[in-house]
């Protein structure tokens, strides 16, 4: 690869990048200050500012851990949302270019031989269907382990 086309190739994949972190981190601040807000007015906060707590104290000890089970779901929807959001772009064109290896990349460069070799297909996508699953159970799964609710 000559050192033109591996500037293009980073830039590219780096603007695909930008655009997809973008996109996640505009919807977490859109929802994360709701979320501690609706803590703020919790009574152990209350009851930590009586007691003459610090605010990094009551940060971490009681709005952080109310709030991190929201974290960890946002962060395993936008994972999976940002993995389909490559595949798409690659497979319209928009993403990584054909030397760098791509789920969407890969059923667009089989479309042509759809009917005659459908696992070109099916493959790539059966994959990406199977990735994004496991992260959105996983992210399910870690909720559940630390949901505010399941704490003695």
């Amino acid at each position: 690869m000559t050192l033109p086309h591996a500037r293009r190739w980073l830039a590219r994949l780096l603007s695909l990048a930008v655009a997809v972190v973008t996109l996640a981190v505009a919807r977490l601040n859109a929802l994360l200050p709701s979320w501690v807000g609706t803590h703020l007015v919790n009574a152990l906060i209350t009851a930590a500012e009586a007691l003459g707590c610090s605010t990094p104290r009551i940060l971490f000890t009681e709005i952080a851990p109310n709030v991190m089970n929201h974290l960890i779901v946002i962060a395993t929807l936008e994972m999976a949302h940002a993995i389909l959001l490559e595949a798409a772009l690659s497979f319209l064109g928009l993403g990584v270019q054909p030397p760098t290896p791509s789920w969407g990349l890969m059923v667009s460069e089989a479309k042509a031989l759809m009917y005659f070799d459908p696992w070109l297909i099916t493959i790539p996508g059966v994959a990406l269907f199977l990735l994004v699953l496991s992260i959105n159970l996983v992210g399910d799964g870690l909720r559940d382990v630390t949901a505010p609710e399941n704490r003695n």
